[in-house]
């Protein structure tokens, strides 16, 4: 079996994902929580979809690294799961 060629994902690029499209919040909205501005959060956003794109079309591996970071269970009180920088506040 051959190794699939690897496509890297940051974990900025996997949080503007997951605010954009999983949460459904718009871009502005997206930038704030991120703490960057919009058109930071547009270029991380656009960035993550055509790598994401890549993985899908072309058949390779996706992997999600780089920094410091952990992903909190959801609460109790229904908040939903989000990444966060070591050190970062709720």
């Amino acid at each position: 079996m051959t190794e699939l060629e690897e496509v890297i994902l940051t974990v900025d690029e996997f949080e503007a994902i997951r605010l954009k499209d999983v949460d459904g919040l718009e871009q502005e909205q997206c930038a704030q929580r991120m703490n960057i501005s919009q058109p930071t959060f547009h270029r991380l956003y656009l960035e993550a979809r055509r790598k994401i794109a890549d993985v899908i079309v072309n058949g390779k591996a996706l992997k999600i690294e780089g920094g410091t970071y952990e992903i909190r269970p959801q609460h109790k009180s229904g908040r939903k799961r989000r990444c966060y920088r070591r050190g970062e506040q709720k």
